[in-house]
């Protein structure tokens, strides 16, 4: 099993982007099935996903939509981001940070 954390940083304010809702979800053959869902804490980290096996197709969803209502601003330009990747085989975990602002958003495989 492959565990997967999360980190997200609000680029727009230079800090962890805390309370944004977070989802994994596995890919079948009959769509996407969830794994389990988190909310980043006060550091932006979602530390608490479930682990995944090797070889699934996974998608890590950020409701950014949420997480600019709970901060009385504008809906975002992307509602939602969706990270898809595929878990390699004898991967013990991924990290996989998201910075985020209103009119844009990175990815990238952490460590």
């Amino acid at each position: 099993m492959t565990g997967i954390s999360t980190h997200v940083l609000d680029t727009s304010l230079g800090r962890p982007a805390q309370g944004v809702p977070v989802e994994l979800a596995l890919h079948t053959e009959g769509g996407w099935k969830v794994l389990g869902t988190s909310a980043t804490d006060s550091d932006g980290r979602a530390k608490d996903l479930p682990a995944v096996e090797a070889g699934s197709v996974v998608r890590l969803l950020f409701d950014t939509t949420a997480y600019y209502a709970a901060r009385a601003e504008e809906t975002p330009f992307f509602p939602e981001v969706s990270i898809v990747f595929t878990v390699a085989p004898a991967q013990h975990h991924y990290h996989v940070p998201l910075l985020l602002n209103p009119f844009g958003y990175s990815v990238y495989r952490g460590s």
